[in-house]
C-alpha cells in the first residue's frame, strides 16, 4: 500500500525519509493520520528538476500572463510537490504507455442541444438516371469518365473492372513518376480483386455502384498486410494486420483497392518522403495537401476516385488546386477506426472523385456508426440527383465576396446561385479571433505523436522548416491547459454562432480557402463540398508552405490557367441538400469534365 500523501509531507522531504527509514523510525506506511484528513494537494514527494522564479519568469513569455514577485516565488517553492508529480505518466517512475488506439474520454459531439441538424427522416438515394452512353473508343476517355458512368458500363457488362483496372495500372506507370502520388502500388491484389468482381457480376451478384471500381487511399488507412507509411520516414516500412474501417466497407461493396497515395508527412501539406506530389494542372507546383496523393491521382484520371482526410483543410485545398469534387463529411459521420489520429476532436475521411453524385455514391458505402470510433455515431442519409432545389436559401458573406481569396468565380457562381432558383442571403458572423481554434489542433496532434517527439524521430521528417509539424509538435509542449480548456469553451460559443447561423439559411457559399471559415467548419463539424466552378489564371506557383526568400516560387509570364472551386457548407449530416444544390451549380457551370491537357 502506497503511502498518502499526507504521510510523506509529514516526514518533510525524500531525505528526510530516507534518513527515518535507516534509523528504524516508522516507516511512511506506519504513520498514523488524524482519521477522516482527506489527501491534500502540494504534499506528494519532491521530483522532477529545480525550478525558480526565474524559470517561470521565462514561462510567462510563453504563457503571456504576468504574475506578481511573491506568487512566483511562492509557485517555484513547491511545484515539484505540487505540479511535477502529474508528469509521472510521462517521466516515470510509474511510466505509463498509452495505445495508439485509445481515444480521450473527452470528446466532440456537432449536435448541439436546442438545435435540430438536417440529419433526414430516413435513408433514401436515388442516382441519376441511366443516360445509356456508349462506351467510348479510347481508354483516356474510359479513364476520366465519373464513377456514376463507369458503374453504368459495368453493371451493363460493356466494360469489365479488370480492363478498367488496367487501364488505370498502365496510367499510374506513366505518369506517376511526374506527379509522385503513389506510395505504394497494388498491381496483383487489384487485378484478383477485379476478376473476382467480374465473376461476381457476371453470377447476377452485383453489388451496387462501386462494384469494381478502382480507388486509391490516402496512405494513413490501414490496409491489412499492406504497408501504411502516413508518408512519414519513421513509418515508411509500418504494416497493419487490420484493414481500417472504410477499407472493409469499400471492399464490401466490391470496390478495387489499387494504389495507397501520397499524403504529407503526418497530414501536412504535399511533401513526403518521396518527394513532393505535383499538381497535373500546373507541374511546377504542389499538389497541396495533405490529401496530396487523392487529389492529384484523380484529377489526373489515375484512379475512379479516391478516399482523402481533412482536418483542417486537406480535402478542401487539394480538391481546389487540382480541380476534382472533396466531399468532407459531418464530424462523426465516417468512422476513422484503422486510419492515422491526427486529431481526435478534428479529424474527418471523406470521398474524393471528378464529379459531385461520384462522392456521395462513395459516402453512402462508408458512413454509419462503428465500434472502433467512439465518434463516429448512427446517422442517416437522403440524397435525390434529381431534386428539386428551387427556393432554397444560400447564405453568403458580402465582404467575403468582395476581397481575396474570392476571385470572379466565387462571384460568378452567386450568380448561378439565383439563376438557379435558390436564394442568396446575406449572413454574418461575429468577429472573433477563429485562429484560436488552432490550439486544439496543435495540442491533439502534439499528444497523439508525443512518442514520435520525445524520442527525437521527428527529425527523420523531410520538412524542418518553422511551419512544420516537428517544430509544432515540439512548440505544443509548452502550451497551457488552462487555455486549452478555455479554447474548447470557446468552440462551443462559435458552434452555438453557426447553429443559429443554419436557421436562417440552408447552405453557405464561401471562398473556398477562406481561413476563417476552414477554422470554423472544422472545429464545428459542419460538412463541406469543394468543387470546380471555373478557372482563374496565376502568374507564380502556389504553395502550402510560408513564404521562404531562399526559394522563390515559380512564376509564369504569360500566367497559367488552372481550375478554381467554390465551398458549399451544408447543416450538420444533411450532405443530400450540399450535394443537390450543388449537383444544379456543377451542371450549370459545365466546366467538371475537362481534364488537364498533359494529362
Amino acid at each position: 500500500m502506497s503511502a498518502s500523501r499526507r504521510e510523506f509531507v509529514a516526514l518533510g522531504s525524500m531525505g528526510l525519509l530516507g534518513t527515518a527509514m535507516a534509523g528504524g523510525a516508522q516507516t511512511p506506511t506506519q504513520q498514523s493520520e488524524t482519521p477522516g484528513a482527506p489527501p491534500a494537494f502540494g504534499t506528494s514527494p519532491a521530483v522532477g528538476p529545480e525550478v525558480s522564479t526565474g524559470t517561470f519568469k521565462e514561462a510567462e513569455k510563453l504563457m503571456q500572463v504576468e504574475m506578481k514577485e511573491a506568487d512566483l516565488a511562492e509557485a517555484a517553492a513547491n511545484w515539484r510537490e505540487q505540479m511535477a508529480p502529474v508528469y509521472e505518466r510521462r517521466v516515470g517512475p510509474r511510466k505509463l504507455a498509452l495505445e495508439s488506439t485509445l481515444h480521450p474520454a473527452t470528446t466532440w459531439n456537432p449536435a448541439l442541444p436546442g438545435f435540430s441538424t438536417g440529419m433526414p427522416a430516413a435513408d433514401r438515394f436515388e442516382r441519376s438516371t441511366d443516360a445509356h452512353r456508349p462506351l467510348p473508343a479510347t481508354d483516356e476517355e474510359i479513364a476520366y469518365a465519373p464513377v456514376t458512368q463507369q458503374s453504368r458500363w459495368i453493371e451493363s457488362r460493356q466494360l469489365t473492372s479488370e480492363r478498367l483496372t488496367q487501364i488505370y495500372l498502365k496510367r499510374i506507370e506513366k505518369f506517376d513518376p511526374q506527379l509522385r502520388c503513389v506510395i505504394t502500388l497494388l498491381r496483383e491484389p487489384a487485378l484478383q480483386r477485379a476478376r473476382k468482381a467480374d465473376a461476381e457480376i457476371a453470377g447476377g451478384h452485383y453489388r451496387g455502384p462501386l462494384h469494381g471500381i478502382p480507388w486509391g487511399a490516402k496512405d494513413l488507412l490501414d490496409t491489412a498486410g499492406i504497408r501504411t507509411t502516413y508518408g512519414a520516414e519513421p513509418y515508411r516500412d509500418r504494416v497493419p494486420v487490420e484493414d481500417s474501417a472504410v477499407v472493409k466497407r469499400l471492399n464490401a461493396a466490391g470496390a478495387v483497392l489499387i494504389a495507397k497515395l501520397s499524403m504529407g508527412g503526418l497530414a501536412l501539406n504535399d511533401i513526403w518522403f518521396g518527394g513532393q506530389t505535383m499538381n497535373p494542372w500546373l507541374l511546377e507546383e504542389g499538389s497541396s495537401g495533405s490529401s496530396a496523393g487523392p487529389g492529384a491521382a484523380t484529377a489526373a484520371g489515375l484512379v475512379g476516385f479516391a478516399i482523402g482526410s481533412e482536418t483542417g483543410g486537406s480535402i478542401v485545398s487539394p480538391s481546389m488546386r487540382c480541380g476534382v469534387t472533396g466531399l468532407r463529411p459531418t464530424f462523426g459521420r465516417v468512422p476513422r477506426s484503422g486510419a492515422m489520429t491526427l486529431c481526435w476532436s478534428l479529424d474527418k475521411l471523406g470521398p474524393m472523385a471528378r464529379c459531385i453524385e461520384d462522392t456521395m455514391i462513395v459516402l453512402n458505402a462508408i458512413y454509419g456508426s462503428d465500434a472502433g470510433d467512439v465518434d463516429c455515431v448512427p446517422s442517416r442519409l437522403a440524397f435525390d440527383a434529381q431534386a428539386n432545389i428551387g427556393g432554397l436559401r444560400v447564405g453568403y458573406f458580402p465582404a467575403w465576396m468582395k476581397e481575396s481569396p474570392a476571385t470572379e468565380v466565387d462571384r460568378a457562381a452567386l450568380g448561378t446561385v439565383k439563376k438557379l432558383g435558390m436564394m442568396p442571403v446575406e449572413v454574418s458572423l461575429p468577429d472573433w479571433p477563429y485562429d484560436s481554434l488552432n490550439l486544439i489542433l496543435f495540442a491533439e496532434a502534439a499528444a497523439a505523436f508525443e512518442e514520435l517527439t520525445l524520442s527525437g524521430e521527428l527529425d527523420e521528417l523531410k520538412m524542418q522548416v518553422p511551419d512544420a509539424w516537428p517544430n509544432v509538435f515540439r512548440q505544443s509542449r509548452f502550451l497551457s491547459a488552462a487555455d486549452l480548456v478555455q479554447t474548447d469553451r470557446m468552440r462551443r460559443k462559435v458552434a452555438l454562432e453557426m447553429a443559429r447561423l443554419f436557421q436562417t439559411v440552408d447552405l453557405l457559399l464561401v471562398p473556398s480557402l477562406r481561413d476563417e471559415m476552414l477554422v470554423i467548419t472544422n472545429a464545428t463539424g459542419h460538412p463541406s463540398l469543394t468543387f470546380r466552378a471555373g478557372f482563374v489564371e496565376v502568374s507564380e506557383a502556389r504553395s502550402d508552405w510560408a513564404p521562404d526568400p531562399k526559394h522563390p516560387l515559380p512564376k509564369f509570364s504569360p500566367p497559367r490557367r488552372v481550375p478554381h472551386g467554390v465551398t458549399l457548407i451544408g447543416r450538420l449530416f444533411d450532405e443530400g441538400t450540399l450535394a443537390q444544390a450543388g449537383l444544379a451549380m456543377e451542371h450549370a457551370f459545365g466546366v467538371a469534365a475537362e481534364h488537364p491537357p498533359a494529362f
